[in-house]
């Protein structure tokens, strides 16, 4: 393994000068072999000697020898080019690994902190500290991970470069055939003589009898080959389709343990599900004639039953679809798979009784947390990793019964008609598990961004928009399907996103200009959209996230406009300001009665619990910025203390000491949320107008308008008569 100090030492210059002597030493050999240089080419060579009439020993020795002289000749351009290229790559590599741990240690050392040779990261010493102060426990895990990352990638360049050189120079009496023309490409070489090598291991069958070991080394693998199509293609074409299933059915459920594992044994099963479902989900996107028979042949293997073991009865075998669906919980599968797996599940759950459709939770999962309990939750979760998938499934189905109607209505003959029916004989869990798992796979198809992503947010499609303007008229005009709702918490993320479509669709015939398709809300009523919010914001999670987004998206409304004031008089300003402001205070009203009924009337949460969704959900503040980021002519500036101040200003004006919360009275605390919620417009307001130049007392006055204006608005939403549509 490198070391950090290996990394930052790293001198490239010989392995420059190596490129540089194979570049000469790969353009000779070719020149030999194409005759370029003005003799024969290897190959006129190799046509001669096999027409030539030979005599005697000569017939057979000589011109065997002559033949494949010619031939190496082929062999030898081939491997100096191989060679060449492994090379380069590996300078090429190296050389950005080495920039990259450099700036990891600038950075670091700049903090107070300092790398361990493994890639740790600890603050320097007292003296230092006193002097330029002490690095935060994030900032030392943040350059941790930075550190640890750059070293992973090192080594995998290392061992990629070391293990096709070596394979290149294994035969010692003649050339190798094996054309390698990158490091990727070396990579996707080894992948598949790996695949093929734990192919034939399970082949052996036994696999549940795999000691821990081995089972960890072929988790190393699929951990290296998760996004190396080449290996999960081969692997899952060797095993074929329902070798795969039985593969994962004899590992994660033993038959002569009845599916029992010990706790180590299942945190490495965990390990294995996840990698295996991410090396399982960059093989369906491979474009092969293999690939196509493979999953052509999964989507009819889920109807059937696979026994475990003989003599285990018929019905208590698993179907197809709940192994594959296990499978499918990390990763971006293929959106036509996805579409055909999901058509043909629903269709299989459909046909069965009510009961069986349901197997008991967890019996092959492993992953950590609650995981989906049955074949439509795992599918939902991999639904969630591809927005494209996800829009396309929910907007389809059969004429009788679309997607939409069976897995989020509430309507008869959908899978929430069975739950309501079902609950009160095996309670909430399976109900509970199908709800979040479904919330992922509906936030992904509104955001057009996997659930669980970091990755920048993209401006909202016309079909995503249009889709979002379903959902919150559906729940919105059906409130009571979200009661104690675990599809609360996407529903907080997806209002976070549209923060700008749900304060235009509350802002009446101004329109306030959204980021991509309009989702078009202020044609639902008001009620519509204030009975929507309601219903979210009583989880915790789902507050925090709407409030961080209205304050950010407020802030940047009042920003914009003290931007583009070009023209206008201030009374003008202050009047754009005061309705711009207006959407942001009857949405802090709804979710102030939210919390109320939640904490005060409902009693299904504590007050501590919508603190923590506070501080939890802050990343909201940034990213609704983000989304409109290319608004600003300098970004950056922006962007930063726009985000910043939302998350300071939410933290401090509506989080609340929960002992003194738990004697006030319900009017009380609406009273003092309304104070806060007065005060964090004046503070957005004052910092917009002061950012864009405005002196102290403009600044103030226009401050002091806009939050005497949203306690109007707040007044109103509190006491049931928001103004909206």
């Amino acid at each position: 393994m490198l070391t950090v100090q290996d990394l930052l030492g790293l001198r490239l210059g010989k392995l420059a000068s190596a490129v540089d002597d194979w570049e000469t030493m790969a353009r000779r050999l070719s020149e030999l072999a194409s005759g370029a240089g003005g003799g024969d080419s290897a190959a006129l060579l190799k046509r001669k000697a096999e027409l030539a009439d030979w005599k005697g020993v000569n017939a057979t020795v000589g011109k065997a020898f002559v033949v494949k002289t010619a031939s190496e000749f082929d062999d030898a351009v081939t491997s100096a080019q191989s060679v060449l290229a492994v090379l380069q790559g590996a300078h090429k590599a190296f050389t950005h690994h080495k920039q990259e741990m450099e700036r990891v240690a600038d950075s670091a050392a700049k903090r107070n902190i300092r790398i361990t040779p493994e890639g740790g990261a600890e603050a320097r010493s007292p003296r230092d500290a006193a002097k330029d102060g002490v690095p935060t426990q994030m900032d030392l895990i943040a350059t941790m991970r930075d550190a640890t990352r750059v070293l992973q990638e090192a080594d995998e360049t290392d061992r990629i470069a070391e293990r096709a050189l070596r394979a290149l120079a294994r035969g010692k009496h003649d050339f190798s055939d094996v054309r390698v023309n990158s490091l990727d490409h070396a990579k996707g070489l080894q992948g598949r003589a790996d695949a093929d090598r734990w192919a034939k291991e399970v082949a052996k069958g036994d696999v549940a009898g795999w000691s821990d070991e081995k089972l960890k080394r072929f988790n190393e693998d699929l951990d290296r080959y998760r996004d190396t199509p080449a290996f999960g293609e081969r692997f899952a074409t060797k095993l074929g389709a329902e070798g795969t299933l039985r593969f994962w059915r004899d590992l994660a459920h033993p038959a002569d343990t009845m599916g029992a594992v010990g706790p180590e044994r299942a945190e490495i099963l965990g390990g294995v599900q996840e990698n295996l479902s991410l090396t399982l989900a960059a093989a369906t996107r491979v474009d092969s004639p293999a690939m196509d028979a493979w999953k052509k042949d999964m989507i009819e293997a889920g109807g059937q039953r696979l026994p475990a073991a003989p003599g285990l009865g018929a019905g208590s075998a698993p179907y197809g679809f709940d192994i594959m669906s296990s499978l499918m919980q990390r990763g971006k599968f293929d959106t036509a798979f996805l579409q055909a797996y999901g058509d043909k599940l629903l269709e299989h759950e459909k046909g069965l009784s009510p009961f069986e459709s349901h197997p008991p939770a967890g019996q092959f999962n492993h992953l950590p947390g609650d995981a989906p309990g049955d074949a439509v939750s795992g599918f939902m979760e991999s639904l969630g990793h591809n927005p494209e998938a996800s829009l396309q499934f929910f907007h389809s189905g059969p004429d009788a019964q679309s997607h939409w109607d069976y897995l989020v209505s509430h309507g008869d003959g959908s899978r929430n008609s069975f739950y309501d029916a079902a609950t009160p004989l095996v309670g909430n869990g399976i109900r509970d598990q199908y709800e979040t798992s479904l919330g992922h796979a509906l936030e992904s198809a509104a955001t057009q961004t996997p659930y669980d992503t970091d990755a920048p947010p993209r401006p909202h499609s016309a079909a995503s928009a249009s889709f979002v303007n379903r959902l919150v008229d559906y729940y919105g005009s059906n409130p009571q399907y979200l009661e104690d709702s675990k599809l609360r918490g996407s529903m907080g993320n997806i209002t976070a996103e549209y923060m700008r479509d749900f304060q235009d669709g509350m802002n009446g015939e101004r329109e306030i200009a959204t980021h991509g398709s309009n989702a078009k809300l202020g044609s639902l009523g008001g009620s519509t959209l204030r009975d929507f919010l309601g219903a979210v914001g009583k989880d915790p999670d789902a507050y925090g996230a709407i409030l961080n987004a209205q304050q950010s998206v407020t802030t940047d409304l009042v920003n914009e406009t003290l931007r583009n004031r070009e023209g206008m008089s201030d009374g003008m300003i202050a009047t754009d300001v005061k309705n711009l402001v207006s959407p942001g205070g009857q949405i802090a009203g709804v979710m102030a009665e939210a919390r109320t009924q939640a904490v005060y009337d409902d009693r299904i949460a504590q007050d501590a619990e919508f603190n923590e969704g506070i501080r939890t959900a802050d990343k909201w503040a940034g990213r609704v910025i983000d989304l409109g980021a290319n608004k600003f002519p300098v970004v950056g500036d922006a962007v930063s203390w726009i985000a910043e101040d939302a998350r300071e200003s939410v933290v401090e004006k509506y989080t609340r000491d929960s002992s003194e919360v738990a004697g006030q009275e319900r009017e009380d605390f609406l009273n003092d949320h309304l104070e806060e919620s007065g005060k964090a417009v004046f503070h957005a307001t004052h910092r917009a107008a002061i950012e864009q130049g405005y002196s102290e007392r403009k600044a103030t006055t226009l401050a002091d308008a806009a939050q005497k204006d949203i306690q109007v608005f707040y007044r109103l939403e509190t006491r049931g008569e928001g103004g909206a549509g």
